[in-house]
């Protein structure tokens, strides 16, 4: 048939005219919710990376079909953001031009890989069809208690001009830019995620996800058991009071309230309100030079145990609860004002970054715990022990020292048991232009109101200089910004910031249900029926943001009565990243980069999908090779002259098979049996290779056999076509109509094996002598041992081994080898 890209063009026609993607809820009873991480369409071409992703995942869902299942495997763009953004502010186009002009372009090449993609779905969150119901997730969220506005510290790029969650740091830099990230103070949109913390923890275990995955989302959350412990403050021998007038208290939490007694120091989060209250007149100029340095360090580097330890002395004392004595309070970047209370009662003895940093600044170290069991305990002693140097508390255990000094502390509201969660609360404003307008007015009067509801969208206004100087884009947009109060009627301003573009991709795949609904967002039976997604198909950079977030809106909507489950996506599979030839990351300077379109157009998009699937592991990736393209290109070419030839034989029943035929019958089998076993697990490569085994032993069959059974031929030609076809549709499709089949081959059953074919009249075992293989046998399969060792004994080649040797042993291992033990 000479396969080319003219084959790939005429059943894509043939798949759009017959709508056979289109998914049927008359067979929901089978529904499969198949659903790719949507793309950002920020550059002009699909890259390698997309083909990866999207076609090796439809090749699953095209298994899946073929096995009976009603396939709904939407598409759509993740439009919104920084990508979109920084890719027109680079070309000088509006976002929202070039970003329609991109999707177009990815539709088409989507299209032309040959996707089970069902484009009635279809939506870009920079839709306002789409982003009226972000700022009605946002209402209703606020309506909740789950939406709230605060001033807090973040990270800022002053490149970019936004907000950057931590996950988007790296290094202390901007992922995207590379530019180094500062901290300023902020009033920002937070969602209150931490709500559902204990939640998000107890559903993690029965979720078919990554275990890698699981265990990243269980440390971001982070429970922790223990205590808050309360200090009291002091500042020029006077009680310290805060910027009210009020005495502060230091709240602490810790896991180790039985070291409480050996708490030297108090350290405070230098970004804090706290710590400027703390710091004396003598000591602000040195605090205010750190928190500067502090502000250029991002969270995760601040959180680093490796990092050398850095801090200044406030000039405060804190006044410990038991004891009453002074111990001063120093700023130190690795305590953290969003974490916890951003207090740290630091115990050297018995904690190593608290005694790092007691040694850098000779600073007292004192011991409260020793072995219980009179094991080595030199400091650092971290572990629990029994309680010394602690007073009433000496000889008690950690765990019952922990209860009696909560105790204690509890009857002056000084101590409680305490569960903590690392995880902090979502921040999802963002001082971009591209993105979704957060719904809320700020009226002089009546402070902040919600946009009512009948007034969604606030649409994005085109006219809007978008370039980032430091403020967000629609502030100067006065055409936007000025409103009147629906509450009040008076002039006021709309909020200038857009949403986090997570917030697009939170709920997304409920939309897919329900794309063209005009009165809500979705419909609660449609979404009940095809919710939660059965395979979730992307990258595993999402692991600690979308997909975190995604579980978290899934459960508020729940709660709110919008939804009847508890996750979104049942079983996620994440694909490796294919990397140059050279196998460094690709990219343009390092000149490794691969363009698709060169070998689709000289192979086939089926040739480029197949080496996809067979040249690496597809969790893992790894490095692209030229002559696995080729290798590829040679194995359907074999297969297409395969196809010329069964066009002749007969569909008739298969004579009564010979060895040749029950060998070529058992290759058959085994083939089936491993493909659906490993195809189903994302096995592609190995799936792959058993079925140019097949071909193999199809074309050993052919010159070996002494007759040849062409209906078997074709029988095992069809079978080896079906479970070609979810990795080379086109191809399959175009064979199989040659073979004379008017109906697609999608329409066909998947292949079984027969378990029965699988049993073999005769079995290969090795033969040893004295452990070294000497040389193959065929013995039957059911033989006994006495059976096979007279075989052996009669085969010419095991009679010249024992012409001048005694057998001193015959050792059997049924079906795998025997060995003959002489002397």
């Amino acid at each position: 048939m000479a396969y080319n890209v003219d084959i790939d063009r005429k059943w894509q026609q043939y798949w759009e005219d017959s709508q056979m993607h289109h998914f049927n809820p008359a067979r929901m009873d089978k529904k499969l919710y198949v659903m790719e991480m949507f793309s950002y369409p920020s550059g002009a071409n699909l890259h390698v990376g997309h083909w990866y992703n999207y076609s090796l995942s439809d090749s699953w869902a095209r298994l899946k079909k073929m096995q009976g299942y009603e396939i709904f495997q939407p598409m759509g763009f993740d439009a919104f953001g920084l990508p979109a953004e920084n890719y027109a502010i680079k070309t000088g186009i509006h976002p929202q031009d070039s970003t329609y002009n991109n999707i177009r372009t990815m539709v088409k090449q989507l299209r032309e890989m040959g996707g089970m993609f069902d484009w009635d779905a279809e939506f870009a969150t920079c839709d306002p069809e789409y982003y009226r119901w972000n700022q009605w997730l946002f209402l209703q969220l606020y309506k909740n208690g789950l939406a709230y506005r605060k001033n807090a510290p973040v990270n800022w790029c002053p490149n970019c001009n936004t907000v950057l969650a931590n996950e988007q740091v790296d290094e202390g830099h901007c992922e995207r830019c590379s530019t180094e990230v500062t901290r300023k103070n902020l009033t920002q949109w937070f969602f209150k995620i931490t709500a559902y913390a204990q939640e998000l923890l107890d559903c993690l275990p029965d979720l078919d996800w990554p275990e890698k995955t699981k265990k990243i989302q269980t440390n971001w959350i982070g429970r922790s058991e223990g205590a808050e412990l309360v200090f009291g403050a002091e500042i020029d021998g006077k009680p310290a009071l805060d910027h009210d007038g009020q005495p502060i208290s230091l709240a602490v939490f810790t896991t180790r309230a039985d070291t409480v007694m050996g708490v030297t120091y108090v350290v405070v989060a230098p970004e804090s309100e706290l710590c400027d209250s703390l710091t004396t007149a003598e000591n602000r100029k040195t605090v205010e030079k750190y928190r500067d340095e502090t502000r250029k360090v991002s969270d995760i580097d601040r959180m680093s145990t490796v990092r050398e330890k850095t801090g200044v002395f406030t000039g405060s004392y804190a006044i410990h609860p038991i004891t009453g004595a002074k111990v001063p309070i120093w700023a130190a970047d690795y305590v953290i004002a969003g974490y916890g209370t951003g207090v740290v009662m630091a115990v050297p003895a018995h904690d190593d970054r608290d005694y790092e940093f007691a040694v850098k600044f000779n600073l007292p170290i004192t011991r409260v715990i020793a072995s219980a069991d009179g094991s080595p305990d030199e400091l650092p002693f971290c572990e629990k022990g029994s309680l010394v140097n602690s007073d009433e508390f000496d000889g008690l255990t950690s765990k019952d020292a922990i209860q009696a000094i909560v105790s204690k502390l509890a009857t002056t509201a000084q101590g409680a048991l305490k569960i903590n969660y690392r995880l902090r609360d979502w921040l999802v404003s963002r001082q971009r232009y591209w993105g979704t307008p957060i719904p809320i007015i700020h009226c002089e009067k009546c402070g902040v109101v919600p946009v009512p509801e009948d007034q969604l969208p606030v649409r994005l206004p085109y006219d809007v200089e978008f370039r980032p100087d430091g403020e967000s884009p629609l502030k100067k947009c006065r055409s936007f910004i000025e409103t009147t109060c629906p509450t009040c009627g008076g002039p006021a301003e709309r909020d200038p910031d857009t949403l986090d573009t997570f917030v697009c991709s939170s709920w997304y795949q409920f939309r897919y249900v329900d794309n063209k609904n005009e009165q809500q967002p979705f419909a609660r039976d449609k979404v009940d029926a095809l919710c939660p997604v059965d395979k979730y198909i992307g990258g595993a950079e999402h692991a600690a943001m979308h997909l975190l977030y995604s579980r978290f809106v899934t459960k508020a909507l729940r709660d709110m009565g919008y939804l009847g489950f508890d996750e979104p996506f049942k079983s996620l599979v994440h694909q490796g990243t294919i990397l140059g030839s050279d196998g460094q990351k690709m990219s343009k300077s390092r000149g490794n980069t691969i363009s698709p379109d060169v070998y689709i157009q000289k192979h086939g998009s089926d040739v480029f999908r197949m080496y996809l699937g067979f040249g690496f592991a597809y969790t893992d990736g790894g490095p692209w090779n030229d002559d696995g393209v080729k290798a590829i290109a040679k194995f359907v070419g074999r297969i297409d002259h395969l196809v010329e030839e069964a066009q002749t034989w007969p569909q008739n029943v298969p004579d009564t098979l010979d060895k040749e035929g029950k060998d070529l019958q058992y290759v058959r089998h085994y083939t089936i049996r491993a493909v659906t076993h490993d195809a189903e697990r994302f096995q592609f490569n190995t799936s792959i290779a058993r079925m140019m085994e097949l071909l193999n032993a199809i074309n050993k069959y052919q010159t070996s056999a002494v007759h040849i059974d062409n209906a078997l031929l074709r029988q095992v030609t069809e079978d080896l076509l079906r479970l070609m076809a979810p990795f080379a549709p086109h191809f399959c499709e175009e064979a199989w109509s040659q073979l004379g089949y008017r109906e697609s081959i999608f329409k066909q059953e998947w292949p079984t094996f027969d378990p029965f074919a699988l049993i073999r009249d005769t079995i290969e075992v090795a033969v040893q002598v004295n452990g070294t293989v000497k040389f193959r046998i065929d013995i039957p399969s059911d033989a006994t041992a006495d059976q096979v060792e007279a075989l052996i004994k009669a085969d010419n080649r095991a009679t010249a081994i024992l012409a001048d040797k005694e057998l001193v042993k015959f050792i059997y291992v049924k079906g795998r080898l025997a060995n003959l033990v002489v002397r």
